[in-house]
């Protein structure tokens, strides 16, 4: 390829300085595209070759001029592998852009990609952000590499190049080669949409190409554990102390809708004694959102923390495993207790929102404001009527009804 590609230099005769020499200029040429430099070098035209584009003879002035062209000749020939190993073709103007310092060299997907999962990390290790979150933004850095080299056949792409089928075609391997459903896909997209959001707010793109692109979630059934199921766990005779641990952590969850990783970064300062009735209270920030929540301690997980007063000495009140392990013990918990759904540990707070609060007549303004949610739409998506709740409000309707005269009658009627 390199057969189509030539610098070349020359002396440009407009106007001598006052010394007699003048400007050296360099001419990039791609495939027969031509893009001109100013080399800001100066000549003296005795010295100077024009079909050679070179400094002629053994004198101290023809040796600096020579080897400052040779310099510069050796850096675009630098920059023409790069960018040629990190977007498949080199253009004239590109190359040129390159050697003055014009295009950034933080300008491509997978660089900008590592450097925002780089920062992330940093927030995870100072409790600002989740790990959880981070390691969803790993795994698709990982498979947008494999979809570069899958489809460009490159392992990285100049954010000047990406164009608005990207984002598609991104979504059809998450499917087709990765077999990921239509959520996963809708999340895994995202961060790439994100990247590229930032990308024009910092000036290394000029326009946005998704902005005919859509993808949205399909609304997914949040599952949650009954009261007869939370009964079983809580009764569940026949678990060793770790279990139990784990088991007494996920109840706790239920009753306070905290989420795992406030639950870990729950310490001794965020309980707090309302002073007006004693009553304590649990008055956190919710690490995902940033939003206050407070959750008054109820009976059940007031003596869980009463069980394990004292055995974390660093200021937490617990001392909670890695979500992974969690999750396996307490589905193992499950197993143990007879239950067959496939749990998670997320759905102890939809427990908290369904079984706990709603089912029991809180109304949902209270809920979204315990769960610590920046809007009441995000709690309608946990909100599930069971069928308990359903019955009770059924019974409530019905003697509203009797009590009507017009409806009083119409049930003889029917007899």
């Amino acid at each position: 390829m390199k057969s189509t590609y030539s610098v070349i230099f020359y002396m440009k005769k407009e106007k001598a300085r006052k010394d007699g020499t003048y400007p050296i200029f360099g001419r990039i040429t791609i495939d027969g595209a031509k893009s001109h430099f100013s080399c800001k070098i100066y000549c003296k035209p005795d010295i100077w070759e024009v079909n050679g584009g070179h400094a002629i003879g053994k004198s101290l002035s023809a040796r600096n001029v020579n080897t400052q062209l040779d310099a510069i000749r050796g850096k675009i020939n630098d920059y023409y592998d790069e960018i040629m190993r990190r977007d498949g073709y080199v253009t004239a103007e590109k190359l040129r852009n390159a050697y003055q310092g014009l295009e950034f060299r933080y300008n491509s997907i997978m660089t900008v990609f590592e450097q925002f999962n780089e920062d992330y990390e940093k927030q995870v290790s100072g409790g600002l952000k989740s790990a959880t979150t981070l390691r969803k933004y790993k795994a698709v850095y990982k498979h947008l590499g494999e979809f570069l080299q899958m489809r460009f056949h490159l392992s990285d792409l100049s954010l000047k190049e990406i164009k608005p089928s990207f984002i598609s075609d991104f979504e059809i391997f998450l499917s087709v080669d990765k077999k990921l459903k239509h959520n996963s896909v809708c999340r895994y997209v995202k961060p790439v949409m994100m990247l590229l959001h930032r990308a024009q707010e910092n000036g290394w793109i000029v326009r946005y190409p998704f902005s005919d692109y859509q993808i949205h979630e399909e609304e997914a059934e949040k599952g949650f554990v009954t009261k007869e199921e939370m009964q079983r766990m809580i009764d569940c005779p026949k678990l060793n102390a770790k279990r139990t641990f784990i088991r007494d952590l996920f109840i706790f969850c239920c009753f306070t809708g905290i989420s795992y990783i406030d639950l870990k970064n729950l310490k001794q300062e965020n309980l707090i004694v309302n002073p007006v009735d004693g009553s304590r209270w649990i008055h956190y920030r919710r690490q995902k959102t940033g939003v206050d929540a407070d959750v008054k301690l109820l009976d059940v997980p007031a003596g869980i923390i009463e069980k394990y007063d004292g055995l974390c000495t660093d200021g937490h009140i617990f001392n909670v495993p890695e979500f992974y392990s969690c999750c396996s013990i307490i589905r193992t918990v499950a197993k143990i207790c007879g239950i067959e759904k496939h749990l998670t540990w997320h759905q102890s707070r939809h427990s908290m929102a369904t079984v706990i609060c709603l089912s029991n007549g809180m109304p949902i303004e209270v809920v979204s404001s315990v769960l610590g949610h920046k809007n009441i739409e995000s709690t309608q998506i946990y909100a599930k009527i069971t069928k308990e709740k359903l019955g009770c409000e059924m019974d409530k309707l019905s003697k509203k009804l009797d009590g009507i005269k017009e409806f009083k009658n119409c049930k003889h009627i029917y007899k």
